[in-house]
């Protein structure tokens, strides 16, 4: 192994994997150190959390919740005449890890591609030799150290804990632990309704698990446009059964073994659920351990994120960081965009991301998904908006899947008529809200989205009608 790069990148997570194909596409001869290992924990295992224990393999199980939902309650109308006859959540389980393991082993492949060179152990800052960083890789114990011109922090974020409530994974749970469970609890509670809550409570709710959700907030989906977190909270709990209390505090919980019991107040009254698993999903927190940075003075801010300017830089020379070890959205994505930018900027290119462009999705049934502002924040802010909206329920692209529930609402500018929100709760939103994406991005007016011919019968129609709504032109509302 060679110990000298032009850039060297801590993390091998979407960020931070990303960051160093696109640095060796650039011509730098570069490395990705990550401390990452399997399930079995005999292996190393590149991606992070994303790949390994968040977004690929909760999307794996909720496919799979559907599917065991719609055979059970929903081919009838189709005609199908099937019989369900159990759920095997031990054969989910395997067919989740097969694809986390298919697509580990992708980044591995591509670092082969690429010549970036893998490297496995935990990075942490050393110092500096003149201009070149010194980082050490400690793997189980083996050092070594590693040279770079540039080094990129890509290190991601951890579960935040919560007080009185240490996690086992095996009754008091956080994401990797929900998403391991072979048996469905008959009673699940979570804690946290962000989008691990919903979707881990989604999953086992469709599976027959009797889900209670305790959040905190006295709003649901806060940072959400409410019109839309309003459908979703009736959708959720009057339609599909889960229950979600708001408002609540946690007073205690207790580990008894085979069950966990919280003590709770909602509303100023004092109760007490007992539950056979716990999920803990109460954010997370940027990732820091290891990476040795009160000893060479790598600048935090008062919430441990990693300070950073405009286009990530750090307080250090040469030393850059992305993803959810800084400020802005925890997303996959987010960190993605920010890694190609930083190997652009490195080799002097001036790469574009914009923040209010960064698409948000929920992958609930159906899915909640946002880009831009919301109208609670066009409120705060002063700016004159008008809106418009429209259903699926018409639709009949929708109509036909069985799924024409939801709504497409579209927020913009009451003077320039540039787009400046869209907000979705509905079938495929995640692949509907690219084209809000695109068009903000090119600062489009809902009458470009409106005057744009959509297929038929599609699903995008209801964001064409959404468009049109803004102008009180609607053709099917």
């Amino acid at each position: 192994m060679s110990n000298q790069f032009d850039v060297v990148v801590i993390g091998a997570g979407p960020g931070g994997y990303i960051a160093a194909i696109r640095a060796a596409q650039l011509g730098f001869k570069t490395a990705c150190i990550d401390a990452g290992r399997n399930k079995a924990g005999d292996a190393p295992a590149l991606g992070g959390t994303c790949l390994n224990v968040g977004c690929i393999p909760s999307k794996a199980l909720l496919q799979s919740s559907e599917n065991y939902h719609q055979a059970q309650s929903e081919f009838a109308e189709h005609g199908i005449d099937v019989s369900v006859n159990g759920f095997d959540a031990t054969k989910m389980i395997d067919r989740k890890d097969g694809i986390v393991t298919k697509l580990t082993g992708g980044i591995g492949f591509l670092f082969k591609k690429n010549k970036v060179e893998s490297i496995h152990g935990l990075g942490s800052l050393k110092g500096q030799n003149g201009d070149v960083w010194q980082i050490e890789v400690d793997n189980q114990g083996e050092k070594s150290v590693v040279e770079a011109k540039h080094v990129i922090i890509a290190t991601g974020s951890v579960p935040r804990p919560l007080p009185g409530a240490d996690v086992d994974n095996q009754t008091i749970l956080d994401n990797e632990g929900a998403l391991n469970l072979t048996k469905v609890p008959a009673k699940l509670g979570l804690i946290g309704s962000g989008v691990i809550g919903l979707e881990m409570g989604s999953v086992w709710n469709r599976l027959g698990a009797d889900v209670t959700v305790l959040e905190a907030m006295p709003t649901f989906l806060a940072n959400t446009d409410q019109q839309i977190a309003r459908e979703a909270f009736k959708v959720l709990t009057k339609e599909q059964g889960m229950s979600i209390l708001l408002g609540v505090k946690i007073n205690k919980v207790s580990n008894n073994g085979d069950s966990v019991t919280v003590d709770y107040e909602v509303g100023g009254e004092a109760k007490s659920d007992t539950y056979d698993k716990l999920v803990v999903a109460i954010g997370r927190i940027p990732n820091t351990n290891g990476l040795n940075a009160e000893a060479v003075g790598l600048a935090k801010d008062e919430r441990g994120f990693i300070t950073v300017d405009a286009d990530c830089r750090t307080n250090l020379p040469n030393v850059w960081a992305i993803g959810d070890v800084v400020r802005g959205p925890m997303l996959a994505h987010k960190a993605s965009d920010e890694g190609v930018a930083v190997a652009e900027r490195i080799a002097g290119q001036k790469p574009h991301l914009d923040f209010n462009t960064i698409p948000f999705v929920v992958y609930t049934h159906p899915e909640i998904a946002w880009v831009g502002k919301t109208e609670e924040q066009l409120k705060a802010d002063g700016v004159k908006y008008a809106k418009g909206a429209s259903s699926f329920a018409a639709n009949g692209r929708a109509l036909g899947l069985g799924q024409a529930q939801g709504t497409v609402k579209i927020l913009k500018d009451a003077e320039t008529d540039r787009v400046l929100g869209v907000h979705i709760i509905g079938p495929n939103a995640s692949e509907l809200i690219a084209e809000a994406v695109m068009a903000m991005e090119f600062k489009a007016s809902a009458e470009d989205i409106g005057r744009i011919v959509h297929a038929h019968p599609s699903l995008s129609e209801v964001l064409h009608e959404a468009a049109l709504a803004t102008d009180k032109r609607a053709l099917h509302g």
